[in-house]
């Protein structure tokens, strides 16, 4: 199962997690638009964990062969949802500084 890159976000270079698409330069992002961008990672966390889920409605059913292929994508589910938790309060973070800034 080969993982496909993270588009480049603000100065940090692809980042091989995830399946959030194809890694694109910085350029394209911001033709495409910042909204663009997470709208499609936010896409890609919801594709991993409906794989996730169906990997382990196959486990157990015992469909499923490979148990490590549910572990794998379980985690990734996982390490994704924290990614996006994570720039979301960052994001608040950021929100809320520069609402306290004085003018």
């Amino acid at each position: 199962m080969a993982l496909p890159a993270l588009g480049a976000i603000g100065s940090l270079g692809p980042v091989g997690i995830g399946t959030l698409g194809p890694a694109a330069a910085p350029a394209d992002v911001a033709a495409s638009g910042f909204g663009d961008a997470l709208l499609k990672a936010l896409d890609g966390v919801s594709a991993a964990h409906g794989e996730a889920d169906q990997l382990a409605i196959r486990a157990a059913t015992g469909d499923l062969t490979a148990v490590h292929d549910y572990t794998i994508a379980a985690t990734e589910a996982q390490l994704l949802t924290q990614l996006t938790v994570e720039v979301r309060n960052r994001a608040v973070e950021a929100f809320n500084d520069i609402m306290r800034m004085q003018v």
